[in-house]
């Protein structure tokens, strides 16, 4: 069973129907013991950093989804999903997840002309090799909606990268887990390749 992690944020809707879409069985997940027994976790976000961390927290979703990536379990991070991965994000100065070494940053433009958050449809600067990208291309465009950005210590952790004035990482990852910035269920027929290859990958590169 893949879990589709509920923790009183995200998109669940729009990820569970774009899971079906590709014939992934996903469930909503609020119990840290179902999340334990889970083949595969999506890790969605939508909202802000520090009420979303506080309500995991609470129901002890953190540390059953610490102890999935150490049992090896594939996990898809989305938007705020993604970024809970860092050790720190400044929206309301929240402490995080601390799977990949560094911070989530506000988008801070002196061009007063681009608008924050970044919302729309925006293409990929560069695409690394990895399962859950495969056979998406630099310039395939996904939807970004997204007022932080991931900033992590490696380089190496950065799987793909987008610019909106400033180049940020697009999609992250180590070992079993990746996450990526934009919203592949809200992102037409390339995000829903990018959740088919996900149901397909066991986890290493």
């Amino acid at each position: 069973m893949t879990a589709i992690i509920d923790y009183e944020a995200g998109n669940l809707a729009s990820v569970q129907r774009a899971c079906k879409e590709v014939g992934l069985d996903a469930r909503l997940c609020a119990d840290p013991d179902a999340l334990r027994k889970a083949s595969r976790v999506i890790f969605p976000g939508v909202g802000a950093a520090g009420s979303a961390m506080a309500s995991l927290c609470k129901h002890g979703l953190d540390e059953a989804l610490h102890e999935v990536i150490r049992n090896g379990v594939p996990v898809l991070g989305i938007c705020l999903g993604m970024q809970f991965f860092l050790d720190h994000s400044a929206e309301q100065d929240t402490p995080t997840l601390g799977l990949i070494a560094g911070t989530v940053e506000r988008f801070d433009f002196a061009n007063a002309s681009l608008k924050v958050p970044h919302m729309g449809w925006n293409n990929l600067l560069d695409c690394a090799a990895h399962p859950v990208l495969a056979d998406i291309q630099a310039e395939d465009e996904f939807y970004f909606v997204h007022s932080y950005y991931a900033d992590p210590e490696d380089s190496a952790m950065v799987l793909a990268r987008a610019e909106y004035e400033r180049t940020f990482a697009a999609a992250i990852g180590r070992d079993n887990f990746i996450g990526t910035q934009f919203h592949p269920e809200k992102s037409g027929r390339v995000g829903l390749r990018l959740i088919a290859n996900f149901a397909q990958w066991e986890g290493s590169c």
